[in-house]
């Protein structure tokens, strides 16, 4: 049995936050949440709570990507779709969600959110790079690229 199929990735679900524990060699699969069912990798955008939020970025072991924005802001609009394409053409080496800042202003002041839109790459439970403001699919694509190994 190779290495990579005895080792296990950990999940947060993004609609009952339960943390899920998903064989390596399944991770593109299509798994499911142990909890509630819903996919954990669904090649979408996931909108997280402040609780979700927390836990994903603490506990997730593939790159996280996670959107701050608000509804109120025109250019978080307009990105919308590319990061929703940029989500799907990195599914499933990297998990892609947003979090309304408007909502969850606590949040937003933690991640030191000074505007939006703002993309925050983390993985296994730290930040590892920002991009600021509105970008089309393919930059989104090329900043995750250069900052994480993409798992196919």
């Amino acid at each position: 049995m190779p290495a990579e199929a005895r080792t296990a990735v950990k999940l947060v679900c993004a609609t009952c936050g339960q943390a899920n524990r998903v064989p390596a060699d399944r991770v593109g699969a299509g798994p499911k949440c142990g909890s509630c069912g819903d996919p954990l990798l669904s090649g979408k955008v996931a909108e997280f709570d402040g609780q979700t939020h927390d836990k994903a970025v603490r506990t997730d072991d593939l790159p996280l990507i996670i959107d701050y924005w608000a509804p109120w802001c025109g250019p978080c609009r307009m990105m919308a779709p590319e990061f929703a394409k940029a989500a799907k053409a990195l599914a499933p080496g990297v998990r892609f969600a947003k979090i309304n800042t408007e909502e969850f202003p606590q949040i937003a002041g933690r991640a030191n959110i000074r505007g939006i839109p703002a993309l925050i790459l983390y993985h296994r439970g730290r930040e590892v790079a920002r991009l600021t403001g509105a970008r089309p699919a393919a930059d989104i694509e090329a900043f995750v690229r250069s900052k994480v190994q993409v798992r196919a």
